[in-house]
């Protein structure tokens, strides 16, 4: 399939499933220029959906915080390393639940405050989960700025990953191999995400002067010393290894699943693309249907769309504005996507392998 069809050429408004599932750039030439976003923005505030949850907030942190101390509670009570391997597991979904509170306040979801939304991901992110807040709001804010745009979205932005054939030619060495097989390598890798945002959290903090530089090193410091702390002084050495281990990949795991459907195997956008804001948002995302289990396990970015278009709108009222989203783009033929957990994998799949097939038939050559 031709790298220069829009994504309306490519999938019917709201369909669901495709049998191909390709990652066209999208051609500036084949998308109108038209901006709908005000009157749909309109829509949706007329609907009340942009008005803080107060209530809902409160509920989630105190349910996540109380997992979190019967975790500890279990950790300091409970005698058997294979309970605590369990246990281990239940903590890293609980570190994922906190990474959606701080993802959520990022987006000042939280409070109408500024400074509260930044202090609640203080604690949510750096004290919590060990992560830099400024590195966060600075990585994620340019993802939303330019999602799936070639050279501007830091989400594919993985030295070890290709989404194109550009970067499928650029790479080298080991990076060469991996990309080559990188269906094989994508759930693993997933992994290391927690590991990875630690690692350039510290990084980030100690090459730029942050606003509260000071106060997140502090926080991490703080993190690291109650979470080592805690963990030695429960178990063995390498038990402690062990549990730490167990969490940190799972913890990489439950996070990975969760961002990677958003966009990994959709359409792409040319560099400095015109697209204007609606379609760019709406074209390049994948939505997982909703149900109990995926708008928890996902922290409510299974609406995808509907959180790109409207990032400052409080998760529990994603699913509401759902409806008015899907048919508003229906109504204007524009390409709104959805599918199942399963076959969003299986589309991230087949996209990476599409991508890095020219590696493995030794078609091209490095790009020097």
């Amino acid at each position: 399939m031709s790298k220069n069809n829009s994504q309306s050429d490519v999938f019917p408004a709201t369909q669901s499933d495709p049998q191909i599932i390709p990652a066209p750039v999208i051609s500036p030439a084949l998308v109108k220029p038209l901006n709908n976003y005000a009157e749909l923005k309109k829509l949706i505030k007329t609907s009340g959906l942009l008005e803080k949850q107060p209530a809902y907030y409160t509920y989630k942190t105190s349910v996540t915080l109380g997992l979190l101390a019967f975790s500890v509670l279990l950790l300091f009570t409970i005698h058997s390393f294979w309970f605590q391997l369990g246990n281990a597991a239940l903590l890293a979904m609980i570190s994922a639940q906190f990474g959606f509170l701080g993802h959520d306040a990022g987006h000042r979801q939280v409070f109408r405050s500024t400074r509260k939304n930044e202090f609640f991901i203080l604690l949510m992110a750096n004290l919590s989960l060990g992560m830099s807040m400024s590195w966060w709001l600075d990585k994620h804010n340019a993802h939303h700025s330019h999602p799936n745009e070639i050279d501007m979205d830091p989400d594919i932005d993985i030295g070890v990953l290709a989404f194109s054939d550009e970067e499928v030619r650029s790479k080298t060495g080991l990076q060469r191999l991996m990309v080559k097989h990188q269906t094989y390598f994508f759930f693993p890798l997933l992994s290391l995400i927690a590991l990875d945002l630690q690692f350039r959290s510290v990084l980030y903090l100690a090459r730029h002067k942050e606003k509260y530089r000071a106060l997140e090193s502090l926080l991490l410091i703080l993190h690291h010393v109650l979470y080592f702390g805690m963990i030695f002084s429960c178990l063995n050495p390498w038990q402690a290894l062990a549990f730490i281990l167990v969490h940190q990949m799972l913890f990489g795991v439950f996070l990975g699943t969760a961002f990677a459907p958003n966009h990994k195997g959709m359409p792409l956008l040319e560099k400095n693309s015109p697209v204007d804001f609606l379609r760019r948002q709406v074209l390049t995302a994948r939505n997982v249907r909703s149900g109990l289990f995926t708008d928890f396990w996902y922290g409510g970015l299974n609406y995808q769309v509907e959180h790109h278009l409207f990032p400052n709108m409080p998760r529990n009222n994603l699913k509401k504005a759902q409806r008015i989203v899907e048919a508003y783009c229906r109504e204007r033929e524009i390409a709104y996507y959805q599918t199942g957990v399963l076959q969003s994998f299986r589309e991230i799949l087949q996209f990476l392998h599409e991508v890095s097939a020219p590696l493995r038939a030794k078609q091209i050559t490095t790009k020097r």
